[in-house]
């Protein structure tokens, strides 16, 4: 068998390997490394095997590119998010995990560019990366996906709801019932509502969520209770210390997300009011920094990293073949309590 080290006598490269530094290392021609690391015919296998022991010693990449114009395939799949952040860090844990052992890589892309909202982000996204870098993608979010894409496509948590492409999804109405049934049940009557991104369909159907719950309770819904979070922590935190300096302030908050509740969290620590104590505050998504507060957070949880492996799984039966036609994944959410809810004051 042959073997090779550094110290065996291939030189490090310094800066990107080519394939001609893997043919001067090997001692053949780069026609022979080319048909070695495209699995051509015309090579004996002692050949193959030192070329690529010397490959994999340098750490030698084919152009993703040219492969993919050659093979017509990339065994890339593509995660498109708006950001980097905890709700898509937990998708994408999932879908690295689904990933092992289907013989596709992944890459992960960020299309969000500007301050504002990014309708239509995933589109220009699909524009750059379809067809030479990835065969297929998961969309997290998207704002405005239909059928006609030109991969195939799986959106995780779609921003208009289900249709066009294959969707998973967690129950977003439900969660929000659940979130303020808990809160009701504690005996709270003026519950506020922090909601989230105006262009996200799971915000309108949180908020519907809290609003049938309010009207099951015989609760009066008040509008100038309901400010938007935005699904971001500052947001949360300034919509949330509106709401705590009023003279006749809610008893809690439901926020439409974990990292709005978290605002409400700071903007009580802010203005001296005991949490769970004075106020109750329930989250949604149950990511990780939701119990790495104090007090931890009571929330809805989404099943996130399933939510990624179902949308991974989903996605490589659709490019083997296996699966045609759309599917709609719908899982359960469901309420953990932590330390963030009590009774009210007065109760």
């Amino acid at each position: 068998m042959f073997t090779m080290s550094v110290d065996a006598g291939v030189p490090p490269v310094l800066g990107r390997v080519t394939i001609t530094d893997v043919a001067r290392a090997a001692g053949v021609s780069v026609a022979t490394v080319s048909k070695v690391v495209n699995a051509r015919y015309g090579v004996a296998p002692s050949t193959v095997e030192k070329v690529m022991a010397v490959v994999n010693e340098l750490g030698y990449e084919t152009s993703l590119i040219a492969s993919s114009l050659r093979r017509s395939r990339t065994n890339v799949i593509g995660v498109l998010v708006t950001e980097f952040e905890p709700y898509s860090a937990e998708l994408l844990k999932g879908i690295g995990a689904a990933a092992h052992g289907t013989g596709y890589e992944l890459l992960a892309h960020s299309g969000w560019v500007d301050q504002a909202p990014p309708i239509g982000w995933e589109r220009r996204s699909l524009s750059r990366l379809a067809g030479t870098l990835i065969d297929g993608a998961i969309l997290v979010t998207p704002t405005a996906v239909t059928a006609d894409t030109p991969i195939p496509v799986v959106a995780i948590d779609p921003h208009t709801g289900r249709g066009g492409p294959s969707t998973v999804d967690a129950d977003n109405v439900g969660g929000a019932r659940a979130a303020v049934e808990h809160l009701i049940s504690l005996g709270h009557r003026r519950i506020a509502h922090l909601r989230g991104r105006v262009d996200l369909e799971s915000s309108y159907r949180r908020e519907e969520g809290y609003r049938r719950c309010l009207e099951k309770a015989g609760i009066p819904f008040d509008p100038s209770l309901v400010l938007d979070g935005d699904y971001r922590r500052e947001v949360g935190r300034t919509s949330a210390i509106d709401l705590l300096d009023r003279t006749e302030r809610p008893t809690a908050i439901f926020a439409a997300n974990d990292l709005s509740a978290l605002g409400a969290l700071d903007a009580a620590r802010e203005l001296g009011i005991d949490v769970p104590r004075e106020l109750s505050i329930v989250g949604f998504d149950d990511i990780p920094e939701s119990t790495a507060t104090a007090p931890r957070l009571t929330t809805i949880a989404q099943p996130l990293r399933q939510m990624g492996a179902t949308a991974l799984r989903m996605l490589v039966e659709q490019l083997n073949g296996q699966e045609s036609g759309t599917r709609h994944e719908h899982l359960r959410s469901e309420l953990v309590i932590r330390e963030s809810t009590a009774p009210p004051p007065a109760a």
